[in-house]
């Protein structure tokens, strides 16, 4: 089977929308719908952060990519000052596009930079999902947002767990661009603490039955395409016609279930007060 990595396949997603915002947003309620990490995200968001932060926080999105979670963030908090960062300035300048005429109240800026340098005091939130698994020095990264941080403030990450490159198989575009394949419970801990964070949550996600929704409905249909190219397009519909409510039924459960184990890992953390 020849073998695609996940940046041109998400580049070429990009050019598509590029110039769409209706495609855009298309594009984000499909992230949203399919992927489970976005749910576990989002969730963790209405249910802890969103009661700390107040009505006008100071967020920073450490890896932003698409702002998918940006537009998020803005409809839960209208009021709020968003800073942006990514290293891709061909994502920044999309972005830049899709959010002049979403912004109502608050405010967003889009910056590109190197998260191994950047440090900018001053927010309540802190958002880095699935980035710190491409980075070799993540503690590093991991401190600098924590410096970034009010006393007291919120830093939420996802990440595969180290479970993922063992999942993953022979089907190395899964995880052949990451740094490592991901945290275990206990190395997360040690890492944040390592960067002077403080492990509020840690819970694995995608367990046994995300597991089998993402395969179901990302998985399989990934490598049917990359197997049969968009020849494959003609028969993903009636795929998920089949699998797409018994995927969404799993999902659920694996966002309100506590998981054992895991092939993603979610972990929320607060900047000490004192």
């Amino acid at each position: 089977m020849s073998q695609i990595a996940y940046d041109p396949v998400k580049d070429r997603f990009a050019g598509i929308i590029r110039n769409s915002r209706f495609l855009r947003r298309l594009f984000y309620f499909a992230l949203d719908v399919f992927f489970l990490r976005s749910w576990h995200v989002r969730h963790t968001i209405r249910k802890i952060v969103k009661e700390a932060s107040g009505s006008a926080p100071k967020i920073l999105d450490a890896g932003s990519g698409f702002g998918q979670y940006d537009r998020f963030l803005l409809k839960l908090f209208p009021d709020a000052q968003i800073t942006a960062v990514d290293v891709k300035e061909d994502y920044l300048r999309d972005c830049r596009f899709y959010f002049q005429k979403e912004i109502k109240a608050g405010t967003i800026t889009f910056e590109q930079q190197d998260l191994l340098e950047y440090s900018k005091p001053g927010f309540e939130f802190v958002l880095c999902v699935d980035v710190l698994e491409h980075i070799y020095e993540d503690v590093v990264v991991m401190k600098n947002l924590c410096d970034s941080l009010k006393p007291g403030g919120f830093f939420l990450m996802h990440s595969p767990s180290h479970l993922a490159e063992e999942d993953a198989g022979d089907d190395a575009f899964f995880v052949d661009e990451h740094a490592r394949a991901g945290y275990s419970e206990e190395e997360l801990s040690q890492k944040m603490m390592q960067a002077g964070l403080e492990p509020f949550l840690i819970k694995y996600t995608y367990g046994v039955l995300g597991h089998a929704a993402w395969v179901l409905i990302i998985k399989w249909p990934m490598l049917l395409l990359n197997r049969l190219g968009f020849g494959a397009v003609l028969l993903l519909p009636f795929w998920y016609c089949l699998s797409l409510i018994p995927a969404l039924i799993m999902m659920k459960s694996d966002v309100l279930n506590q998981n054992k184990t895991g092939t993603g890992i979610l972990g929320l953390a607060r900047r000490p007060v004192s």
